[in-house]
This record gives C-alpha cells, structure tokens and sequence, in this order.
C-alpha cells in the first residue's frame, strides 16, 4: 500500500462529492467544489510569489525544511482551512501561530519557523507591522477582513483579492513533503514538529479504518459517499486537536461547522450552532471546555437530538462531567483521546451506553502505542507496574525543525525500533490497559515521593463542588516541595478548605494530598484547554502570605 497525500485525498473527495458543504462559518457556505476552487486559486497565488519546495526530503537531515513556510495567525474561520490545503497544494508548509501571542513571543516563532509569508486577521495588522520590521525573509502578507474596521497594511493584500488568480500549475506533491505543528510551548519554548503528509495522514488525520487498516484514496472516497456527518471543533485551529479534527472530517468528506464566536469560548454560541446547523459531532478540549459546556445546558433549552458523538483532545475529561453529560444527553457517545503533536492520538478511553469509566480511567492503545521504561532502553512489561514513558513508533514525526538534539531525545532508537517520547508518563493498569500518570515537566518532588500535577488535579475535580483545578507547588522546609491546589468552584456553591482535600483520598495516596487550597474565580488556561502552570506558580508564590 503506497503512501498518501493530503492532496490527492482531497481532490478525490471534492470530486466525489462536489455539492455537499464542506466548510460553513459565520459569514459563508463553501460546498466541496467551491472550497476546492477557492484552495487551488490560493495555491496559484502562492506559486506566483515565488513559494514553495525548494529542497527535496532526501537531501535534507530529520531535522530540517526544504519547503516555504506560511504562518497562519487567525481565528478559526473558513480561509483558515483553505490556507491549510492551498499550502499542501504549493508545495509548502502552513504553519500555526497562537493569537495570544505578544510581540516577542510572535518575533521568536517567526525567525524559529523562517517564515516566507502569512496570512492573518485584519486586528492582528498592527502587530504584524511590528513584526515584519524584524523578519527581513517575511515577503508575502496576506490580510483577512474582519470586524475590526482596520485598513490594509500598507504592502499586504486583502485575501479575497489574493484569490482572483488562477492556479499557476497542479504540482506533483510528495508523501515526503512535510505537515509542521507548532507545540503550545507548555514545556519550553515552541518547538516545530516536523511530520511527513504520509504518516500525519495515518496517525492523526482519519487513515486508520476502525479495524487499524490503513485506508486508500479509493476508502477516503468510499466513506465520503456513505456519510455526510457534520462536526463542530470548539477548539482553536492554531493548536493540535483543532486542527487535525478540521482537517479529517474535510478529507472524510464531512462538513466543518465554524460557530460565529470564535474569540472566545461561547458555550451558548456552540450550542446554538451545534442545533441550528444539526452537528453530529463536537470536539473540545477536556474539561476546560466541558465543563461551562455542561453548565450551560442547566441555564438554557436547546435541540440536540442530532448530537451523536462528544470527542475531547489535548486534555482529559473527568468522570463527574462525563456522567453529567450523558445524563443530560442519552444515548451520547464520550470518546477522551491522549496524545500529543509529537505523536497523534495514541489510547482511548469511551464512555457510551450510561457507562463511564471511573478513577483514573483505562484507555485502550492503539496498535502502535507502547510504554518504555524510564531509562529508554526497552518495552515496560505489561505485568510491570512501574510507571514508564508513553510512546509511540511506526507512523510518527521526523523531527524537531532545526532542533538536532530535541530530535534525538524526543524519538529515540531502541533495538532497531524509533520511538516518539513526548514526556507523558504512564503504567499498565492490571487489565492491560494503560493509566496516565501526567507530564514530566509536572511533576512536584515532596519528601522525595513524585507527585504529578495531573492526577492531584483528577483527583480533586471528583467532587461536585469542583469547577476547574490546576495544581502547583511551594517550598516546604519538611519535604522540599509541597502540593498546592487553585480551584475554581461552581456558581453558588461553597466547600470547606479541609473536607474537599480529604474527598481526594480515595483517589491518590495521602503524601500526594493538597497542603493548601487557593480558592479564585478563575483558573486560566491556554485556548486548547491546557493548564497554564507557570501563572500557578506565580499565584502560588504571591499567595504565599495566606497559608
């Protein structure tokens, strides 16, 4: 079976079904053929400034790029998508650019990625021309019109414009040529995570069949032509479970819903979005976004009797807010998905029928999933209750752009075998099955036991009162480190600083307890839902006073 591009998928599914919508937003509705000619309009656009592959794979190390790169700095939105596919179809690599960026960090990806152009929202323009006095390589600027009433950037052009061209030529894209995700910097600084289109397809953009079968062109086609499912990412493009989740369901032939509010998250404005347009599916991430989700079906009524199916990337859900929704919603199927850039989806863990796993939850691997031991040097046996590295090998990344040693770390050789090791760490639960500890980077050191972040915070959203948590530590005299929790609680609600650290014991060891409870009206996080733990610890510090 050969290897696939994101480009001869879609042509073959635009092709196929040319009339069914493919991308609806607040302001339009693209059916596969209009979005297809809008794509290769882009891509024309892109051939004639002169962008695209300038070295080919095999002459290039893991590590590097032969393609132009094209930042994306926008909301979602349907040009999102079409520069997504317009930049496979030139031969380039889009690249994503978190909105929330200040100048330095947006300076420091820029001259990081080398990026050749970029195409953003018309209130971004006056940090792009900040941004482009400082990136001599940064020719081609690309702006799309919003509500913002900003004029053009003197030297861009307006993307509608961009698009009154042809396509110079169809190029002969290459299973080789690269798809590039940015990380969201949690762990360091952001890192470029250099895929292959031919192994991004197979392990995160629908190329497994249910059965693990990689499919072909013609299967794309053939599950276009049974189904017309439409799904709703809540998540932001710019990151990971976002953007794989849009892109899949176009290559699947479903259609992409975009709610009208993307600024922020609008838990009405999903809703209202998911019952007008009669999703399928929704995408979100974990409880930082199920969370004010769940609640907003308790203030309002909604139609969601088309609402089969809730996915959550880039962060776990905890049992208590799956139970809420498939008592609110019968007949829902919860499907809580771990991985990470550097991987793809890697286990599983679903909830259907009324039946939600409880504790830490069992996720089911996929077929390439493993657990290595914590020296790197062979598989943790499955009778081996220590905890291990969660990998993955077979379809994975090549490297870390312009990154050797992160390269070589991040997916090591073990007895002929290339691994991915992104830093989760995990254990064989005793049915064979994984139970995810947490993130290294994590981790709280108290009395020389290791505490991670992650499963305090699990532990803590088991009670009803729990609203969202985000766990942190401080020095400690006695163990060096010691636990802290930020909690935020539900509206009207209030607990007891001690019962609610005493409702985690059933769920981790004692040593593993919060010391203290900072109680805040809010826990930030990043837009994918990701825990912010560099403003936890911060707030921690500041708060010292208080304990």
């Amino acid at each position: 079976m050969g290897d696939l591009t994101i480009d001869s998928i879609f042509d073959a599914v635009a092709a196929a079904v040319p009339e069914r919508e493919c991308v609806v937003d607040s302001n339009k509705r693209l059916k596969f053929s209009e979005f297809a000619d809008r794509v290769s309009r882009l891509a024309g656009f892109f051939q004639r400034e002169g962008l695209g592959c300038r070295t080919e794979r095999s002459l290039l190390s893991p590590w590097q790029s032969g393609q132009d790169h094209i930042g994306l700095y926008m909301y979602n939105c349907a040009e999102y998508l079409e520069v997504e596919f317009a930049s496979v179809s030139s031969r380039c690599a889009a690249i994503n650019l978190n909105y929330r960026y200040v100048d330095k960090e947006l300076a420091y990806l820029a001259k990081d990625a080398g990026l050749r152009g970029l195409i953003f929202h018309s209130e971004f323009a006056g940090r792009v021309d900040e941004l482009r006095k400082t990136q001599p390589e940064l020719k081609m600027l690309i702006q799309v019109q919003d509500n913002s009433g900003m004029d053009l950037l003197p030297g861009a052009i307006w993307y509608e414009d961009a698009l009154e061209g042809a396509c110079v030529e169809h190029l002969a894209v290459t299973p080789d040529d690269l798809h590039i995700l940015y990380t969201g910097g949690t762990t360091g600084m952001p890192k470029g995570v250099l895929w292959r289109q031919a192994d991004v397809i197979m392990a995160a953009l629908g190329g497994r069949n249910p059965r693990g079968m990689e499919n072909t062109v013609e299967d794309f086609v053939s599950c276009a032509m049974k189904s017309a499912g439409r799904t709703l990412p809540a998540g932001p493009f710019m990151h990971a479970s976002g953007r794989w989740t849009a892109i899949s369901q176009i290559l699947l032939g479903n259609t992409v819903v975009i709610p009208s509010n993307t600024r922020r998250l609008d838990p009405d404005n999903i809703w209202r979005t998911v019952e007008r347009e009669q999703c399928g599916g929704i995408n979100i991430a974990g409880d930082a976004f199920a969370r004010p989700l769940l609640q907003q079906l308790s203030e309002s009524e909604y139609d969601l009797s088309s609402l089969r199916m809730l996915s959550s990337g880039a962060a776990i859900m905890s049992s208590s807010v799956k139970r809420g929704f498939m008592a609110r919603l019968p007949g829902l199927i919860i499907n809580d998905t771990i991985g990470a850039s550097e991987t793809g989806p890697q286990a599983t863990n679903t909830s259907a029928d009324g039946k939600v796993p409880e504790g830490k939850g069992a996720f089911k691997l996929t077929s390439s999933t493993t657990i290595l031991t914590v020296g790197l040097d062979s598989l943790l046996g499955r009778n081996d209750q220590d905890i291990g590295w969660l990998a993955r090998t077979g379809r994975i990344p090549i490297g870390y752009l312009n990154d050797r040693e992160k390269t070589e770390k991040t997916y090591p050789t073990i007895e002929g075998i290339r691994y991915a090791v992104p830093g989760d760490r995990a254990t064989w639960s005793e049915t064979g099955e994984i139970e995810l500890i947490g993130r290294e980077a994590s981790i709280i050191n108290s009395g020389g036991e290791k505490i991670f972040a992650e499963e305090v915070e699990m532990a803590l959203k088991n009670h009803d009162s729990v609203f969202d948590a985000i766990v942190s530590s401080r020095p400690s005299e006695r163990w060096g480190e010691e636990v802290v929790a930020i909690v935020k609680l539900l509206p009207n609600v209030d607990v007891v600083e001690k019962d609610l650290i005493e409702s985690c014991a059933p769920f981790i060891a004692r040593y593993k307890l919060p010391k203290h409870i900072v109680f805040r009206d809010e826990v930030r996080r990043s837009p994918s839902g990701k825990p912010d733990y560099t403003w936890a610890k911060q707030l921690v510090a500041q708060n010292d006073k208080l304990f």
